[in-house]
């Protein structure tokens, strides 16, 4: 059985940032990739970041340069630091671990106001 349990969502002005943390449950560890995804309303879920065991990351071409996904093996933790946020930036985030079809954290609200 694998949880995920995000924190650290909120409102923020245009230009400030959030730190994101997904405690994960389970043997999630033993395995390769976790990463955060985000879904605006009326819109799909999309992947934001992810990263391996190994530390090896991959951003979606909107974020890079302004968030940074990192991961504490010890703590079972992973993060993800939003700098210069943006109000396109606003959405659900969701932890996940092992791509769509695995499992997702219950969101956090990120909100950017303008």
């Amino acid at each position: 059985q694998v949880q995920l349990v995000e924190s650290g969502g909120g409102l923020v002005q245009a230009g400030g940032s959030l730190r994101l943390s997904c405690a994960a449950s389970g043997s999630v560890f033993s395995f390769s990739r976790l990463g955060w995804y985000r879904q605006a309303p009326g819109k799909q879920r999309d992947l934001v970041a992810d990263i391996t065991k190994g530390g090896s990351t991959n951003y979606a071409d909107s974020v890079k340069g302004r968030f940074t996904i990192s991961r504490d093996n010890a703590r079972n933790t992973v993060y993800l630091q939003m700098n210069s946020l943006k109000p396109e930036d606003t959405a659900v985030y969701y932890c996940n671990y092992a791509g769509p079809s695995g499992w997702w954290g219950q969101g956090t609200q990120v909100t950017v106001s303008s």
